[in-house]
């Protein structure tokens, strides 16, 4: 068996990933990576499920990492990723990526690195006074738009223009960002099965779960620290229907009903992304959710030998 292969490890929501990443590690002697877009946000626990208790002795990384309030995007996570992941092989350690944000997940494996982009100020200036619309035309013109995160405010926008102005003038550093030329990353891509209507029970059961842990402590807590209602509800689901409760915006079982709805749709977009991934190539291996950690570190352990 090979240790140091990539085992990575997705699945939606509430079908028990991270547990099956203890196991593994545990049996393995391996480090868990988060792939979780939210998780790395301090003081945010209840919401994005961060489950530490789970994790006992096993060591884990990209939790925890920046304050409530920072927007991490794709080009952070790539760039931590790759940090840690490097550090951990370097230790003869069995690495584990664990996630659910499929747009982390898979742009990690693709092997794609990104080079830090510096701040062009100059460049900054000549666009300051551009409207948002204006910006997305002029990003058109370095590149097709596949999704609008890069251009939901105008500071994304020139952040997204300032990043392919380099990539122009610095070809080396838009090859290593090429997900095209790219070498994939050698790894055991493991998913965690569970059927919609399972899922759905699941879902609902931790939400209320949650709720009674003390969600909505957690979010007026975070507002009373400084981080702006505007800013928690950008990070969705969770956070947003329960700071529009703490402001008034919402009525309890409104917030209650909308945030089921709401979960149960993002882990619909989870399972369309990973069945995208199988298209694009990616080979995933489908296990029970329900079956003994035995089992299922048996089942990876034959698939890496």
């Amino acid at each position: 068996m090979n240790e140091k292969k990539l085992i990575t490890i997705v699945g939606p929501t509430a079908s028990g990933k991270t547990g099956r990443a203890v196991a593994l590690a545990e049996a393995l002697g391996g480090e868990i990576i988060s792939g979780d877009s939210r998780q790395v946000y301090r003081g945010m626990d209840l919401g994005t499920g961060k489950d530490l208790e789970e994790y006992g002795e096993v060591p884990y990384h990209l939790i925890d990492i920046c304050d409530a309030g920072e927007k991490y995007n794709l080009h952070r996570f790539i760039s931590d990723f790759s940090r840690v992941y490097d550090d951990i092989k370097r230790r003869g350690v069995q690495p584990i990526l664990c996630g659910g944000t499929g747009m982390y997940v898979e742009t990690a494996i693709s092997g794609i690195r990104l080079p830090e982009v510096p701040e062009n100020t100059e460049l900054r200036n000549s666009l300051a006074t551009k409207s948002l619309k204006e910006l997305e035309e002029i990003l058109r013109g370095y590149k097709t738009l596949h999704n609008t995160t890069d251009i939901d405010t105008a500071k994304r926008a020139i952040r997204a223009i300032e990043i392919e102005d380099y990539y122009s003038k610095n070809p080396m550093a838009a090859l290593m960002a090429d997900r095209g030329r790219a070498t994939p990353l050698e790894t055991v891509i493991i998913g965690v099965d569970i059927s919609r209507e399972k899922r759905r029970r699941r879902i609902s059961m931790r939400l209320d779960k949650r709720l009674d842990e003390g969600m909505v402590d957690e979010i007026r807590s975070l507002l009373k620290d400084g981080v702006k209602p505007e800013d928690l509800i950008y990070y969705g689901l969770e956070y947003k229907f329960l700071t529009l409760y703490v402001i008034g915006s919402l009525s309890y079982d409104e917030m209650r009903r909308q945030l089921e709805i709401a979960i149960h749709q993002f882990a619909k977009r989870q399972m369309t992304w990973f069945r995208g991934m199988e298209r694009r190539g990616f080979k995933i291996h489908w296990l029970p959710y329900d079956i003994p950690d035995s089992r299922f570190v048996e089942e990876v352990e034959n698939l890496l030998s």
